[in-house]
């Protein structure tokens, strides 16, 4: 079963572009229809129609700037050379619509050119793996895919939305779509990390069956193939080892290599890892890092914003949710835990989180042990507070598990689920306004609905696209799913960035390719493009309008001078003191050595005291044992004297009567 998508009414494009320019007068040569075109437009819209006429057909303006002496042909290249890098499908488009505007009826007085109707776009929607590529103009085109739905039903392209490009590759804005990739795939899996690097998609761990996984993918996306990447594990202090499988870790480019932040291991470390891919060498290696490092976990939110990383929340290895805030600066690699003021989203893991303007940290969704959130939280990484702003439109869901890139200001949020099922809708915040808007929907059981999902931003053919990877939604999957938004262009992100002239200066605000062009046209087309003069215009009168902007860039590269010589001057203060304060904890540290030794030293001495008071108190009680001896001693002594003297007395008593009884005298009687 096939569903036919064509453009608007009538002839497609490119024909209804021919069409157009048929009518306008062109005739392919570059000086074509200058009279034609003057006596039909308007000065503005016919220098307007030249130069998208000139890059639809030719492209990119790559003729030499004419003569100031030649006002209307140098008037003509600035037009035409204004619009840069557009793609000839976008051109075509901004031709028709201007003369649409100019000449509402133009379609209906085409006489000479007879249509004849054809589909641009086969849009397959079976099951039927096998995908036959497309060949035209002797190139071979993939041809690429809806996604299949359990049901066969498929959300209706709208016909604006498509385009054809370049040799014939097929553009569908807003909807997910499944290119025909090469190679060996990677596992099905989800939990993993990737990122981009240099138009290259890089795969790394994951949860397969509950079974983490170590390996690394990497997929062109130019050419649509995978690549496993023999990478190896080296430390300076040992030699190569394997790498240790991670799940629900964070993977974020840097430098031209890959930080691989955090995650969930079979035996999990206290601290978080932080190890380095370089694409160069296919080398891993541990990141030597300073300060306190977080508690290790998985599930948490890792955000590269200017030199410095920020972590917040996830699950540490005992199934404790987390809400702490951790940068890691990787100037200085030193880790910092941040307080930050306000209420802070409560504890989860699995969420979303992004900056906006390099100072708004946004944190979305998540997950608990119970239950999951669609709540929206704010830090302003100046202040560091935190704020929970009010959100618009159609706020998504509660879920957990989703993943989201920037596209300029609008957040992409894909996937995810609240434990029962999976989500369906793809997401956009304004991040400027807060309002969120659905861009699309899938339905059934399909990949996009799937929780551990990845994503990633890209470019192809000079505008963004999405590139999810993975996830589980009752099955794992490993398929690759391609989404080109409307709502951001990078292309025009660079023709803003590049001084063109005032008399193109409407092209600027019609160039994104959106399903809006037409009313942003509208918006666009009234006053600005009254600016164009095609007669008589003088070299002189360009050239003033050119020197106000050249001032203000001047202006503009004196502030820049100016704010990165204030903040070159800010990191020397932040690094010295960094260093005073290292010193001062060296100096704390010393200190605090000194005071233990001096306690243990006092703890002695008081030992010491105490038992030379055992001692005192022993010898006291002796003192005055022998002072007791001592009186009992003299007590006797008496008592011996006395004993003494009284037997001297007896003694001579009985002297006395021994003579007298030799005398014949009898004895004294006794008293």
């Amino acid at each position: 079963m096939a569903a036919m998508a064509r453009a608007s009414s009538g002839l497609q494009y490119p024909d209804r572009f021919y069409a157009a320019a048929s009518y306008a007068g062109f005739d392919g040569s570059p000086k074509s229809s200058s009279k034609a075109l003057r006596s039909k437009f308007s000065d503005e819209a016919a220098l307007l129609l030249y130069g998208l006429y000139q890059q639809a057909t030719v492209g990119r303006c790559n003729v030499p700037e004419p003569s100031s002496w030649h006002a209307i042909e140098k008037s003509k290249w600035k037009s035409w050379d204004g619009l840069g890098n557009m793609v000839p499908a976008e051109a075509m488009r901004l031709f028709v619509k201007i003369l649409e505007e100019e000449e509402p009826g133009w379609y209906s007085r085409v006489s000479s050119f007879v249509p004849e109707p054809e589909p641009i776009l086969d849009v397959q929607i079976n099951n039927d793996p096998k995908i036959e590529p497309i060949i035209e103009n002797g190139n071979s085109i993939p041809e690429t895919k809806n996604i299949s739905t359990e049901n066969g039903s498929l959300p209706e392209t709208q016909d604006k939305d498509v385009l054809v490009e370049g040799l014939g590759s097929i553009v569908v804005y807003d909807q997910w779509i499944s290119p025909p990739v090469s190679g060996l795939r990677p596992k099905a899996r989800y939990e993993h990390g990737a990122a981009v690097i240099q138009d290259k998609m890089y795969i790394f761990g994951g949860n397969h069956n509950g079974r983490y996984l170590s390996d690394l993918h990497v997929l062109d996306l130019r050419s649509w193939a995978w690549t496993k990447l023999e990478a190896k594990t080296q430390s300076p202090e040992s030699p190569p080892e394997k790498l240790t499988p991670c799940a629900g870790h964070s993977l974020i480019p840097w430098e031209n290599k890959l930080l691989s932040v955090a995650g969930h291991t079979k035996d999990p470390s206290d601290a978080i890892q932080v190890r380095v891919f370089d694409v160069q060498t296919s080398t891993w290696s541990n990141l030597k890092t300073y300060g306190k490092p977080p508690a290790s976990r998985g599930g948490q939110s890792v955000t590269l914003v200017g030199t410095s990383v920020v972590i917040f929340g996830g699950q540490d290895a005992k199934r404790t949710l987390l809400n702490d805030l951790h940068i890691l600066d990787l100037e200085t690699m030193t880790w910092d835990e941040i307080d930050a003021v306000g209420a802070p989203p409560s504890p989860r893991s699995d969420h979303a989180a992004a900056v906006h303007a390099e100072r708004y940290l946004l944190i979305f969704g998540g997950g608990s042990h119970a239950t999951c959130f669609n709540d929206l939280h704010v830090l302003d990484l100046q202040a560091m507070e935190w704020s929970r702003p009010t959100q618009q439109g159609d706020i998504p869901t509660p879920r957990a598990g989703h993943a989201g890139v920037t596209v300029g200001e609008n957040w992409f949020i894909v996937g995810g689920g609240d434990n029962k099922n999976g989500v369906s809708e793809t997401a956009v915040l304004n991040m400027s306004t807060l309002v969120w808007s659905v861009v699309t929907s899938v339905q059934g059981r399909v990949p996009i609905a799937s929780e551990g999902i990845s994503l990633v931003v890209s470019s192809y053919g000079g505008e963004d696209i999405l590139v999810s990877f993975g996830g589980y939604n009752g099955r794992y999957t490993n398929e690759v799913n391609v989404l080109k938004p409307s709502h951001k262009s990078t292309l025009q992100s660079k023709m803003m960035a590049t001084p063109v002239p005032d008399s193109v200066s409407a092209v600027h605000n019609i160039t994104n390719p959106t399903r809006d062009v037409e009313s942003e046209f509208e918006g666009a087309q009234e006053g600005k493009i009254r600016e164009i003069v095609m007669d008589n215009i003088e070299s002189d009168h360009l050239k003033n309008k050119s020197e106000p902007t050249k001032e203000l860039v001047s202006t503009l590269k004196a502030e820049k001078e100016e704010l990165e010589s204030s903040l070159n001057k800010e990191k020397i203060h932040s690094l010295q003191l960094k260093q005073e304060l290292s010193d001062a904890e060296n100096r704390n540290d010393e200190l605090y050595k000194e005071l233990q030794s001096v306690r243990l030293q006092l703890v002695a001495e008081q030992s010491r005291c105490f038992k030379l008071e055992v001692d005192v108190a022993e010898l006291r009680q002796k003192l005055q044992t022998m002072e007791t001896l001592q009186k009992e001693l003299d007590l006797l002594q008496r008592q011996k004297a006395a004993s003494e003297e009284a037997f001297k007395a007896k003694q001579k008593q009985g002297s006395g009567g021994v003579w007298g009884w030799l005398a014949g005298s009898p004895p004294p009687e006794e008293a």
